[in-house]
């Protein structure tokens, strides 16, 4: 019979039905993914340690130029502070941006055995809604990611820990939360790598005690 439930798998390519989470967070010039610029990516992958827990990778980030025609709303740099005018961000056309990202995760799910990349986001339609968005206007034909499904860590933590708003939940799994770095996408996703591992490891350590209490008044 079928194996059905994966939550004590010992491998990450069996945890998730062959799918690699990897955070993502996108920083844009407003909400509208066809018609507003895409502007900075960043991307965290995790790994699996022998007890069968999650941890995240080290982040990978790119700026990204603004595709010719993009539009970007004033009020959206005046939150994430990006001057995409600045020559000093190293941004790199959307296409080079997409390989760069790509090229990471597409190494992480060979390195895990996994079939694919699934996007992992704090209100992660958004995410990968920019991320289609640009591959879809660069004709990119290598990208990693499951093109509709996705993990979002605000249904998660609202689930785990009754808090939707990121810096509530990443207070309320037990970490830190500076809000003076928010709206970076290197910040904000390495934040949610953490409280999305807090959350699946969480729901394992419950699963264990369970088990054990269950084994315990078994015959």
């Amino acid at each position: 019979m079928e194996q059905l439930n994966n939550s004590l798998a010992a491998r990450l390519a069996d945890r998730f039905r062959g799918f690699l989470p990897v955070i993502v967070d996108v920083e844009t010039g407003g909400f509208d993914a066809d018609r507003d610029a895409l502007l900075e990516i960043a991307a965290v992958t995790v790994g699996m340690d022998q007890d069968g827990h999650l941890y995240p990778h080290p982040v990978v980030s790119t700026h990204v130029e603004p595709f010719p025609g993009a539009n970007i709303d004033p009020r959206s740099l005046e939150i994430t502070g990006i001057d995409p005018e600045n020559p000093l961000r190293g941004a790199l056309h959307e296409r080079a941006a997409l390989d760069y990202i790509f090229q990471a995760v597409r190494h992480a799910v060979r390195g895990h055995e996994c079939q694919r990349a699934i996007l992992v986001g704090h209100n992660a339609a958004f995410d990968l809604g920019f991320i289609n968005a640009a591959v879809r206007r660069t004709g990119h034909k290598r990208n990693p990611f499951h093109p509709f499904s996705c993990f979002d860590t605000a249904t998660l933590s609202g689930l785990a820990y009754g808090q939707t708003v990121l810096s509530k939940a990443v207070l309320a799994a037990g970490y830190t939360f500076d809000s003076r770095e928010a709206h970076s996408a290197v910040y904000d996703a390495e934040r949610t790598a953490l409280l999305f591992c807090r959350i699946v490891n969480r729901l394992r350590t419950l699963e264990v005690l369970e088990l054990e209490r269950v084994g315990a008044i078994l015959p």
